[in-house]
């Protein structure tokens, strides 16, 4: 069986600068319990407990080895993308938490593949952050779904994009920022209804946005969470560019046919949400993804790939490592 590439895993240093003054009263902090528990604080409101799982190279290792993963790529937990921010705040943010991720991954180089965030408000700056990243030994980027109101259709992430392409430097777009309401508020909805929803709005605004028009199909890039709900729905979108095409015909071409322009990751916890996926968007664009260490994620890692009875060895094989390693540029 394949060593796995396991394209969507997450860090959080183990403490950081006061970042108050660029992210305001609201700022996250890291509120240590002990060597291998801590909480994320947004100001004085706890968000989330984590473990050195997210922090300690060694810890990591052990879990990837236990499961048969490879190679990891470690991504920015995005509640640290500071998007609501100012361009040089979030840059500075975006420095510090970049340069922290290389010290956790650096024990591990060969296996640790540290992707950077960057002040996406701010093209200009998130072009320079992202040049000095990748010098650094960054391996890709990590973007939010949006920025505000503003969509990946959007003139300045378009720009980004475009730069991203002409460097080769993969993108990992994750959702984030969702939106709150009583309605969703209770049984983590905003995770299992409003995360996979966010990632298909995303996929939506470069169709129908017409960025896969103007962004050099040399782009890559990657949506978390199996691209959400855009595989059980792309029926739909195509009905409708069709059908209200003088609403929704905004693209050159209709939805399906920009199947081959993206990849996702293969959490989707279900054989059978696997397989529509790999129907829907292809064999070649399917890859790996745990979302480790967090609690939703998969483990052991790629079980349901591994375990998936339809997949003959090949498409296996593509999946677990084969189109990571061409995304990644192995």
């Amino acid at each position: 069986m394949d060593q796995l590439i396991d394209v969507h895993t997450h860090y959080v240093p183990r403490g950081w600068p006061d970042l108050t003054a660029q992210a305001g009263p609201e700022a996250p902090w890291l509120r240590i319990e002990s060597e291998s528990d801590a909480m994320i604080m947004m100001g004085s409101k706890e968000f989330r407990r984590i473990r050195a799982d997210c922090w300690d190279a060694q810890v990591r290792l052990r879990d990837m080895d236990a499961d048969g993963v490879q190679t990891q790529v470690v991504s920015p937990t995005p509640a640290f993308f500071t998007y609501g921010r100012s361009g040089a705040q979030a840059a500075k943010v975006a420095r510090i938490f970049n340069d922290l991720a290389l010290e956790i991954t650096e024990p591990a180089a060969d296996r640790l593949l540290p992707f950077c965030q960057v002040p996406l408000q701010d093209p200009d700056a998130a072009c320079r952050e992202l040049e000095r990243s990748i010098a650094n030994g960054h391996r890709g980027v990590e973007i939010g779904n949006h920025v505000g109101d503003l969509d990946l259709d959007s003139a300045g992430v378009v720009t980004f994009l475009q730069h991203c392409a002409a460097l080769d430097v993969p993108v990992f777009v994750h959702p984030w920022d969702m939106a709150s309401s009583p309605r969703l508020d209770r049984w983590m909805a905003q995770w299992l209804t409003a995360m996979p929803a966010e990632t298909h709005l995303s996929i939506l605004a470069l169709i129908l946005g017409g960025v896969f028009d103007r962004v050099d199909d040399s782009l890559k890039i990657c949506f978390a969470h199996g691209g959400g709900s855009f595989a059980f729905w792309l029926g739909r979108m195509e009905n409708a560019w069709h059908g209200r095409n003088d609403i929704i015909g905004t693209s050159e071409h209709p939805p399906s046919h920009y199947l081959g322009r993206f990849y996702v990751d293969s959490v989707v916890f279900d054989d059978r949400a696997l397989r529509l996926l790999v129907d829907t968007v292809g064999a070649d664009r399917v890859m790996v993804g745990s979302d480790y260490p967090y609690p939703l994620g998969e483990r052991p890692v790629g079980e349901v790939v591994r375990k998936s009875p339809f997949l003959d060895d090949d498409v296996r094989h593509r999946i677990t490592r084969g189109n990571a390693e061409r995304y990644l540029g192995l």
